[in-house]
């Protein structure tokens, strides 16, 4: 039995960046997500671009037999940043609409690098969580300490009492692709009153 089966996570959503970024290790920890996502037998869901980390990860999990759902607004597909190699790209109207039928696609979340939009769009995936508008983990695959800064900063919010103990350990930081996913696999989210 996969370990998807066996945890009920089908598919994983993979919030990125446009971009490579600086260093060959962001494009190095994307192949890997990708790579590990199909190879547990999983769906990636993501934001439906070819171009950066987000056709990187797309590419490694579509290379591995993976099932890829790509979910990219209209507009994004007229500028053409969409990914023409996936078998199902969700073309939506408004990032809205992206985001919610990322949500009703996946069981977990993970952010790779990037910048404001990936930051954005996994915040409010996490901040649904901890609302109890769904019961799905959440986790930072932290490339070489690209993520330090701002884990840093919510254990501050959890000090100055804008941000629970639980509702910070909803959030799963790693380091390593495979034991990230395993463990978002594995995290049971309880519920925690806001």
């Amino acid at each position: 039995m996969s370990l998807s089966a066996a945890t009920g996570v089908r598919r994983i959503c993979v919030f990125c960046g446009s971009s490579v970024g600086a260093r060959p290790a962001y494009a190095e920890a994307a192949r890997a997500v990708g790579q590990a996502i199909a190879g547990r037998g999983m769906g990636l869901v993501y934001g439906g671009g070819r171009l950066g980390l987000m056709g990187i990860v797309a590419d490694a999990a579509l290379a591995a037999g993976g099932e890829v759902i790509g979910v990219i607004p209209q507009a994004m597909v007229e500028q053409e940043r969409a990914h023409t190699g996936l078998r199902d790209l969700r073309i939506v109207t408004s990032m809205h609409e992206r985001k919610a039928a990322m949500s009703d696609l996946a069981g977990a979340f993970l952010a790779l690098p990037g910048g404001f939009g990936t930051l954005e769009e996994f915040c409010e995936m996490l901040t649904w969580t901890q609302l109890g508008l769904q019961r799905k983990p959440c986790g930072i695959l932290n490339v070489g300490g690209y993520y330090d800064s701002l884990l840093r900063l919510f254990d501050h919010a959890v000090n100055e009492r804008f941000l629970r103990h639980e509702h910070r350990a909803l959030l799963l930081a790693d380091k390593d692709a495979a034991s990230l996913i395993d463990r978002l696999c594995r995290f049971q989210v309880q519920a925690a009153q806001k």
